[in-house]
């Protein structure tokens, strides 16, 4: 199995889900335990010197000018815990609560926060053995970190909490006591440099990155689909067009379609039709995939940024010298998280487009597509339901980072409202999801009109790929059904993964020259 080495290698969006998802092993080498070990030893140096060093013999937020005892420094790391444990609603998925450790012990473990190895290697074993703690969604402002989530998630480490353990949700202090563990004992700082950060945030964002990354892909898929059901051209995507507008974005999804539609015989058939120009959500993917494709490659070089970074407070370079900043502050990843929200939403927006245009009984399609409408309804109603998710992923947009409430009495005055942002953006993707899989049904049915005549190979196995779950319907039938498994099929990635693998059978590289657009 490949290993990670925390606190050395360099994070990715890829490795951070490779070690969520167990195929990637994550551990703490030599180099990153020495750098560990010295950075705890410059802790002991603070307190055993009385030197005064917010959150190591001091109360937090307005608090900092409270100055703690040499007794009470440890007992301040268990109150900060159980204090801030202030978070509420469901519980967040355990791929999230996954990366959060992960990402947690990747950044305590380059040496700049004063914790101990033996904490560090109490996270990891939660990891390794998927004893995952329960971690509210909601409660944090993404200003000194993501403290209410963080705290919820290292609870635990104290003995407080739950876990998930063997399927249930279990009281930490019962899962201990069947494993034989006892709680960490925290030094001076330790609670503290475990709830400031960004992990909340940032593992939201890395799990968003994956999915906005697939939703694209599909994008493309389906909409050339689309362009083929409805006779479109493909002359908007002639790369000549996009050297004279040169966005990277733009220009990878043109080659994207001009790569799906190559080799089709309906595209062929029509080339003469007289038809001079398409609707824009055909004739403009390029442009609007294409800047959602931008907004995607920004947040992920953001998430990679952050995935590597130190975002505790103080940071301790030793112990004469620490410095209290703000590198807890989730600005840097709410303004692209609530950016790529628009991006992904506009995604929707057109698919939706494509929908209602499928339905018009336009250039050769059935009204609705549907032979016998009247007595049924044909894909009429589908359509209502990517209108009704795409006009919620509109009042989804309103940007969270634009707004900031003061809190710890004004000390910190400013926040991110970033955790916000992160959940908001993985809102709209499930919407996404449904969206793309309605577009998808619709354009299988309606390609099925232009018989005999085929699409290209890799249109043709894509249609095909779907129609193993979900058949030609010739009269109404539960549609809810048809879209849940389509929908299935994007949800799991196995639409995209399906396709671009017979993509490279073919020797047909949908991304060339486009690495920077690779997940």
């Amino acid at each position: 199995m490949q290993e990670f080495q925390y606190g050395t290698d360099r994070l990715t969006v890829a490795a951070a889900l490779g070690i969520a998802e167990g195929r990637i092993k994550g551990l703490i080498a030599a180099e990153a335990a020495e750098r560990i070990r010295a950075s705890a030893a410059h802790v002991e140096d603070i307190v055993e010197q009385d030197l005064t060093v917010y959150g190591v013999n001091t109360g937090f937020g307005i608090l900092a000018n409270s100055i703690i005892s040499r007794e009470d420094a440890a007992t301040l790391q268990y109150k900060i815990l159980q204090s801030h444990s202030v978070g509420v609603g469901a519980s967040i998925p355990h791929e999230i609560v996954r990366i959060m450790l992960l990402t947690k012990v990747h950044a305590l473990a380059q040496g700049y926060s004063g914790v101990q190895l033996t904490t560090l290697e109490r996270i990891c074993w939660h990891l390794e053995h998927d004893i995952l703690p329960v971690v509210p969604s909601k409660g944090s402002v993404g200003a000194s970190g993501d403290l209410a989530p963080l705290a919820h998630l290292f609870l635990p480490l104290i003995g407080l909490g739950a876990c998930w353990y063997k399927g249930q949700v279990r009281p930490t202090a019962d899962v201990l006591g069947a494993e034989g563990l006892e709680p960490v004992k925290l030094g001076p700082k330790e609670g503290l440099a475990l709830i400031n950060g960004t992990q909340f945030i940032l593992s939201f964002a890395v799990k968003a990155v994956q999915r906005m990354h697939n939703c694209l892909e599909a994008a493309d898929i389906i909409g050339a689909m689309s362009l083929e059901a409805l006779s479109g051209t493909q002359a908007p995507f002639d790369a000549r067009l996009h050297e004279l507008r040169p966005f990277a974005g733009n220009r990878l999804v043109a080659q994207r379609l001009r790569l799906l539609l190559q080799g089709s015989e309906i595209m062929q058939s029509h080339m003469d039709c007289g038809r001079v120009q398409d609707p824009y959500s055909l004739r403009c993917m390029p442009q609007v995939h294409g800047a959602s494709r931008t907004a995607w490659l920004h947040l992920k070089e953001l998430t990679e940024t952050e995935l590597n970074a130190v975002t505790d407070n103080p940071v301790i370079f030793s112990a004469g010298d620490t410095i209290s900043g703000g590198n807890f502050h989730g600005q840097p990843l709410a303004l692209p998280l609530d950016y790529a929200c628009f991006a992904a939403a506009e995604i929707g927006n057109i698919s939706d487009r494509r929908c209602y245009l499928l339905l018009e009984g336009k250039w050769g399609l059935p009204l609705l597509l549907m032979k016998d409408v009247g007595l049924n309804s044909g894909f009429m109603i589908p359509q209502y339901t990517t209108a009704a998710l795409v006009t919620e992923n509109k009042t989804l947009c309103f940007p969270a980072s634009a707004d900031s409430i003061p809190t710890s009495l004004g000390q910190e005055d400013h926040v991110s409202m970033g955790s916000i942002s992160a959940r908001k953006l993985n809102q709209v993707l499930d919407n996404l999801e449904y969206i793309l899989a309605i577009e998808l049904l619709s354009a299988c049915q309606a390609i099925e009109f232009r018989r005999p005549l085929k699409s290209s190979a890799l249109l043709e196995y894509a249609h095909d790929y779907v129609r193993e779950f979900v058949g030609f319907a010739s009269e109404d039938r539960v549609f809810a059904d048809d879209i849940n498994r389509v929908a299935g099929l994007i949800q799991d990635f196995s639409f995209v993964e399906k396709v671009n693998t017979f993509a490279r059978e073919q020797q047909v590289d949908l991304s060339r020259t486009f690495e920077d657009f690779a997940l």
